[in-house]
C-alpha cells in the first residue's frame, strides 16, 4: 500500500474518536474521526466540535507568515457569504458575475499598461500557482509554434528563472515536462543578476520569469535590466524569448505606490502577468490573476469550448467549478477604493514596514535585507554572534500568539538564515510596537536564558 495511505489508516486506528465535552449535556457518545458518524447531529452541536478544535490555532491577524488577506469591512464579508453558492463556471446562470469577472480584467490589464490597440485578455484563477500555470502553458505552446513554424526541433523547452522563485515554478516544469534552468542567488544579494540571464538562454528558452516582490525577502528584482538584457540577446540572434512577471505579491503594490517602476506591458518583452488579488489585492483567499498582452498571446488551443448547461462555453482553467464570490469581493474592493484608496492603504502599511524596521534594526545585532520598501514586507538576518538562532526567537514570538517564520534562504545562500514579517491591512503600528517589545523582550530573555545553562567556572578560594 502507499506510504501515504498507510499513515493515514494507521491514524484512523491510533486516533478514532472525538470526546465533545459539553456540546449537548444529552450527548454522551463520542464522534468518529476518520469515518461517517452512523446518525447525525443537531447544527448547533457539530458547529460547536468544530468550533472547539479550531481555537487552538493562531489568530490570523497575528499571522505575519502569510501575504494572505486576513481581513475584509463587514460589507465585503457579507457579499461573500451572499455569493457563495455561485458558480463562477456557469456563465449563462449567472451572467453578471461574469460580467463582474470581465470588468476586473480590463481593470487590471489597464492597471498594468495594458493597451486597448492590443486587446489583453485575461481570466480570474484560484490563486497566482493556477496562474503561473496557465502563463507557464502558453509560454510552452507559443514557443512550440515558434519552433515549428521555423523548421526547429521542439522537445527540448526550457525556463529561465532565479532560484529565488516561489516553488510552483517548479511543479510547472516538472508536471508539463519543461527544463528549469536556475540562475543562483548568491549571498548578499537575493534577486535575479540581470548580466547572468543571458548565458541561460538559448533557442529552446520558452521564456523568462522575474519577480516583482520575491517571497524570500520581498525585494523586486530588477525587471526592466532583465528585458533590456533578453532585448539585446533576442535582437542578436533573431529570436524571440518573452518575459512573464510573476506579480503575485507586488502587482496590487507597484501601481499604486511605484508609479514611476517599469515593469509591465511597459516593457514590449513582457507577454503576460500573474498577481494574486488575495494578497495586496486585499481580497480573502482564494483569487488570483492571469493577464497577456494580446489575443494572441494565448494560444487558441488552449481555449476549451464547452457545451455546458445549454451554451457555450470557453474555459481556460484548470479548475471547473468554483464560486464567485472572490472575485465578487475584488470588484467591490476596486469600486469601494479606487486608486486613491489603494495607495492610501499601501502608503499606510509601508510606513508601518519602514517603522518598524528602523525599530528593529535599532537593536544592533539585526541586518536588514528589506525594510518594506518595495512591498511592505521586512526581511533580516542576524549580524552579530548571538547564543541563539532566529529559529530560537521564532519559537518565542510564538509562545506570544506571534507567527514569524524563520527559513535558510535558496540555493547558494542557503547557509543564511533570515526572518521575514509580512505587513497586511489590519496590523496598526500600535501592533508594531507590541510587536517589536515582544521581539526586544525575547532576544533578552534568550541570551539570559543561554547564559545561565552554560557551565559555570569554579571559583579559587583564598584563605
Amino acid at each position: 500500500m502507499h506510504k501515504f495511505y498507510d499513515n493515514h489508516l494507521q491514524e484512523d486506528r491510533t486516533e478514532e474518536l472525538l470526546y465533545p465535552a459539553y456540546a449537548k449535556r444529552a450527548m454522551v457518545e463520542a464522534v468518529p474521526k476518520y469515518r461517517l458518524p452512523q446518525k447525525g447531529m443537531p447544527p448547533e452541536v457539530a458547529a460547536q466540535i468544530i468550533r472547539d478544535e479550531l481555537m487552538l490555532e493562531g489568530n490570523p491577524r497575528l499571522n505575519l507568515a502569510t501575504f494572505v488577506t486576513t481581513w475584509m469591512e463587514k460589507e465585503a464579508r457579507e457579499l461573500i457569504a451572499e455569493t457563495f453558492d455561485k458558480n463562477l463556471i456557469d456563465k449563462d446562470e449567472y451572467p453578471k458575475t461574469a460580467e463582474i469577472e470581465k470588468r476586473c480584467v480590463r481593470m487590471i490589464a489597464r492597471l498594468f499598461h495594458g493597451s486597448d490597440n492590443e486587446k489583453p485578455v485575461g481570466t480570474s484563477t484560484v490563486g497566482s500557482s493556477e496562474a503561473i500555470m496557465l502563463a507557464g502553458l502558453a509560454m510552452k505552446w507559443n514557443w512550440k509554434k515558434r519552433q515549428k513554424n521555423s523548421g526547429r526541433s521542439f522537445d527540448k523547452p526550457n525556463l529561465v528563472m532565479g532560484t529565488n522563485v516561489q516553488v510552483v515554478w517548479e511543479k510547472f516544469c516538472r508536471y508539463f515536462e519543461v527544463e528549469p534552468r536556475f540562475i543562483p542567488v548568491v549571498a548578499g544579494s537575493y534577486v535575479t543578476n540581470p548580466e547572468k540571464v543571458v548565458s541561460y538562454l538559448d533557442d529552446n528558452t520558452i521564456g523568462v520569469v522575474a519577480i516583482l516582490g520575491t517571497t524570500y525577502s520581498g525585494e523586486f528584482e530588477p525587471i526592466e535590466q532583465i528585458h533590456d538584457a533578453i532585448k539585446d540577446f533576442c535582437f542578436t540572434q533573431g529570436i524571440k524569448i518573452p518575459l512573464h512577471i510573476d506579480a503575485a505579491s507586488g502587482g496590487f503594490v507597484a501601481p499604486f505606490i511605484h508609479p514611476e517602476l517599469k515593469w509591465d506591458f511597459q516593457l514590449p518583452l513582457v507577454e503576460s502577468i500573474n498577481v494574486s488579488g488575495h494578497k495586496y489585492g486585499l481580497v480573502y483567499p482564494g483569487v488570483g490573476w492571469a493577464i497577456w498582452r494580446t489575443e494572441s498571446s494565448l494560444p487558441e488551443e488552449l481555449i476549451f469550448k464547452v457545451n455546458y448547461l445549454g451554451g457555450e462555453l470557453p474555459t481556460f482553467s484548470l479548475n471547473f467549478s468554483r464560486p464567485g464570490s472572490q472575485v465578487i469581493a475584488q470588484y467591490y474592493n476596486f469600486l469601494r477604493l479606487g486608486k486613491e484608496g489603494y495607495i492610501q492603504i499601501l502608503k499606510s502599511m509601508q510606513s508601518i514596514s519602514l517603522h518598524l524596521a528602523e525599530k528593529i534594526e535599532s537593536l544592533r545585532i539585526f541586518e536588514m535585507i528589506s525594510r518594506g520598501k518595495d512591498i511592505p514586507v521586512i526581511c533580516f538576518k542576524l549580524k552579530t554572534e548571538e547564543p541563539f538562532s532566529l529559529f530560537d526567537l521564532s519559537h518565542r514570538l510564538r509562545e506570544k500568539g506571534w507567527q514569524v517564520p524563520a527559513y535558510f534562504m535558496p540555493p547558494e545562500a542557503q547557509n543564511i538564515a533570515v526572518m521575514r514579517i509580512v505587513i497586511r491591512e489590519g496590523f496598526s503600528r500600535d501592533m508594531a510596537d507590541v510587536l517589536f517589545h515582544d521581539i526586544k523582550t525575547a532576544v533578552e530573555e534568550l541570551r539570559t536564558q543561554t547564559r545561565s545553562r552554560q557551565p559555570k567556572k569554579s571559583l579559587r578560594f583564598i584563605h
